[in-house]
């Protein structure tokens, strides 16, 4: 089993997030007009646009994700247990190389995790 995995990731904040802000959304406006609900159906369209080879993941997650690693695509670097939220700890540990993630909630939104190693 590995110490270390290295996963990129795109979040969507929602009203419920513990920080309802982001560096696209500072002041938190848009985030706090999105339910939960909302973010679960707009990462599920973005994982379906990547599966569909119609989005790229760098691209989008540059973009969409609300989380301040969307200016590296994503990437959050190499990382072991207990240096991340337990369900995106988890989720990351369990899936393969190149694998992209089912829906995964924390205590920072909706995200699906890629993992790079």
């Amino acid at each position: 089993m590995a110490d270390q995995v290295r996963s990129t990731h795109i979040l969507y904040k929602h009203q419920g997030s513990r920080r309802p802000a982001s560096w696209k959304d500072p002041q938190g406006v848009e985030i706090m007009k999105r339910t939960k609900e909302m973010a679960i159906e707009g990462i599920n369209k973005i994982k379906a646009g990547i599966e569909s080879g119609n989005l790229i993941w760098e691209e989008v997650a540059s973009k969409e994700s609300d989380c301040s690693s969307a200016k590296q695509g994503g990437d959050l670097g190499f990382f072991g247990r207990g240096q991340m939220q337990k369900p995106f700890e988890d989720a990351s540990f369990a899936l393969a190389v190149g694998e992209i993630s089912g829906i995964v909630d924390t205590d920072s939104g909706i995200h699906i995790i890629k993992r790079l190693a």
